[in-house]
């Protein structure tokens, strides 16, 4: 039988959400989806291993109702998973207020259809919890493509960059910014693995300039930040720079802002939090982002402080970019 995290809070809306899409139960929707082949737990665990129960049912819920609908293109089961990740948003919570859920489904679905091209975790080599999502997204979303989408990991510090791909197996590129003309010039790329890790593309930069210069020089369309490690110093400032610069001229960019608040507990730069765990991370998510997602970028228990569920935001996206296209495949 189902248990999970704050499940008594939870199951009102779970409950209206099975009825709404003729679903049984959550066992039911677990046992639907094991006899057609895809086991959700693994998918989800095998992303992020830390990760809640309640962050498992709450795939399950979402993978059942794109199955219980039939649906067939990856893009559109991501966006009905994102209703399943909704319904575990727990009532009045900032995370309802912020439809994180079905900001997750929708963000699944970008990444899925050919108009986006690169999507970039923002300050992502700084987190393990952005390999996984990576990790996630390599593993999965060509397999609904028919142009494979490009990953990145962008974030401050060569060393770091450098060190995070020889772990995860990422191909590491190490760039030159040259402050006068404002080009960044590639100096070496080194892949840690000839599998499907290597093609995701980790980048460390000095800098803010050469940061978003880095955002120009891969054509990002899509990025997530971070929200743990120098968020006032690099992530914020480099996507919202990137969103400038895009809207003079003319480019499609979405910014998802992994809008946390460690102010409390975290970094002196963090400053300022709120009654609500925020800061100045999250006032500066809300100058740049197209969405504001609630909660760590990494960390499960803050995701779930939030309302949603025991996840952290990075992971998730690959979660729902895996679990979408099993379904799609069925």
């Amino acid at each position: 039988m189902a248990k999970f995290e704050s499940q008594e809070r939870r199951m009102p809306k779970i409950e209206a959400c099975m009825a709404a899409n003729g679903l049984e139960s959550l066992d039911a929707c677990r046992d639907m989806l094991l006899a057609k082949g895809v086991d959700v737990e693994s998918i989800v665990k095998g992303i992020q291993p830390i990760c809640f129960e309640n962050a498992v049912w709450a795939y399950v819920l979402g993978t059942a109702i794109a199955v219980k609908r039939g649906l067939t293109s990856a893009a559109e089961c991501a966006e009905a998973i994102g209703e399943g990740l909704e319904a575990f948003c727990i009532p009045g919570s900032v995370a309802e207020q912020r439809n994180v859920g079905l900001g997750h489904g929708n963000l699944g679905a970008m990444l899925l259809r050919e108009e986006t091209k690169c999507f970039a975790f923002l300050a992502g080599h700084e987190s393990f919890a952005a390999a996984e999502g990576a990790i996630g997204i390599a593993r999965t979303a060509n397999k609904a493509r028919k142009e494979p989408l490009r990953v990145i990991l962008n974030g401050l510090g060569k060393d770091a960059a450098q060190i995070i791909s020889r772990i995860n197996g990422f191909t590491y590129v190490k760039t030159d910014f040259d402050f006068a003309t404002g080009a960044v010039n590639v100096v070496e790329e080194k892949a840690y693995s000839n599998g499907e890790r290597a093609a995701v593309k980790c980048y460390g930069a000095n800098d803010v300039l050469e940061g978003v210069a880095i955002m120009r020089k891969e054509g990002v369309d899509v990025s997530i930040t971070g929200n743990s490690t120098n968020p006032t110093r690099f992530q914020h400032p480099v996507a919202g720079t990137y969103k400038k610069w895009a809207m003079e001229n003319g480019v499609k960019y979405f910014s998802v802002a992994s809008g946390g608040g460690t102010g409390r507990t975290l970094h002196p730069d963090n400053m300022a939090a709120g009654p609500a765990s925020y800061g100045m991370t999250d006032t500066m998510g809300r100058m740049h982002g197209d969405a504001q997602f609630a909660g760590s970028s990494s960390v499960p228990a803050h995701v779930e402080m939030m309302g949603l569920i025991g996840a952290g935001n990075n992971p998730m996206v690959g979660m729902t970019v895996a679990c979408a296209v099993a379904a799609a495949q069925i």
